[in-house]
């Protein structure tokens, strides 16, 4: 086995169904969230999917994970195909995912493990044991008897990674883990995940967060529109981004428009509706130059925007033929 994760040619669509009477629906416009994505991960890496909201990652996780089947491509985790090996599959892995979902809120955080340990098989005396372990780790041994209802968010996404530790995964996958977290719960939650490369384990974590992205993972994967636009480490991921920022501008003198664009490090100056123009950068701090010359002008409607990772793959990826 070389990859912990091997993906190929994986496609999911899924066929829209809208009512047309009381007890009858009408098939419409298919939508295809994933288009034949190739993906590969190495046995202990942390590997970071970056995108959207609805670039595709939940779906990509559901299918890793068994939730739901690929309509075309092959998707092995651990050399087991997801699709025809799905017991397999579910023995080795373990899901987190963001906000409240998978809680039993009045049962307390000791019930919740012990409850999810009997579901994994484990025998009663090693389930008390290893419920003890996790609480301790992740930091909530003063809170086992505490109703999952009566924590803080920060804590309920402490008891969710343990839920998915309960098995003793090979593979984690991390969902949008800190969704909805205050900024001091967030780090917390990204320290203890770093602990847990130093287990070996594989980990697939997918976020909108470049921070995050930033600061757990190994390698990142830029996904867009169901589509995969290419993978690197962090800090080139990071300099993408911030090197192609945006300045958008409202009522801009067609005479200052051609001082920006003489800038170093302006590419290109486009116009948009109801007189507005967006101005694209190539490299990085030449946002704050336009904007001094923007505001010493007298424009007063400016925002500024991190470009789209279709507009990255375009201006960068699409150059240099990445591998994934």
């Amino acid at each position: 086995m070389s990859h912990a994760i091997d993906v190929r040619e994986l496609t999911r669509t899924y066929v829209r169904r809208s009512r047309t009477g009381a007890f009858r629906s009408s098939e419409g416009k298919p939508l295809t969230a994933l288009h034949g994505i190739d993906l590969h991960i190495d046995p202990g890496e942390v590997r970071g999917i970056l995108g959207p909201n609805g670039a595709g990652k939940s779906t990509l996780i559901k299918i890793l994970s068994t939730v739901l089947l690929p309509t075309s491509g092959q998707a092995r985790v651990l050399g087991h195909d997801v699709a025809t090996d799905t017991a397999e599959v579910r023995r080795r892995i373990g899901i987190v995912f963001g906000g409240e979902r998978g809680l039993y809120g009045r049962l307390t955080a000791r019930e919740n493990l012990d409850y999810w340990a009997a579901l994994h098989k484990l025998p009663k005396s090693r389930r008390k044991i290893r419920v003890s372990e996790l609480l301790e780790r992740i930091g909530l041994g003063d809170h086992a008897d505490t109703p999952a209802d009566h924590m803080s968010r920060g804590m309920k996404q402490r008891l969710h990674l343990a839920r998915g530790l309960v098995g003793d995964p090979e593979v984690l996958f991390l969902d949008e883990p800190t969704v909805g977290m205050d900024p001091v719960a967030a780090r917390e939650f990204r320290t203890m995940v770093g602990d847990l490369r130093n287990d070996g384990r594989t980990i697939l974590i997918t976020t909108h967060d470049m921070r995050e992205a930033e600061a757990v993972c190994d390698r990142i994967t830029l996904i867009d529109h169901g589509r995969v636009v290419g993978t690197a480490s962090p800090g080139t991921v990071g300099r993408w981004i911030t090197a192609y920022e945006q300045v958008e501008a409202q009522h801009v003198p067609a005479e200052l428009r051609e001082k920006i664009r003489l800038l170093d490090g302006v590419a290109s100056i486009d116009p948009h509706p109801n007189d507005w123009i967006r101005i694209n950068t190539d490299s990085p701090g030449v946002v704050r130059p336009v904007l001094e010359l923007l505001v010493a002008s007298g424009v007063t409607m400016i925002r500024t925007s991190l470009p789209s990772l279709e507009d990255v793959y375009v201006a960068v990826v699409g150059d240099r033929g990445l591998s994934v």
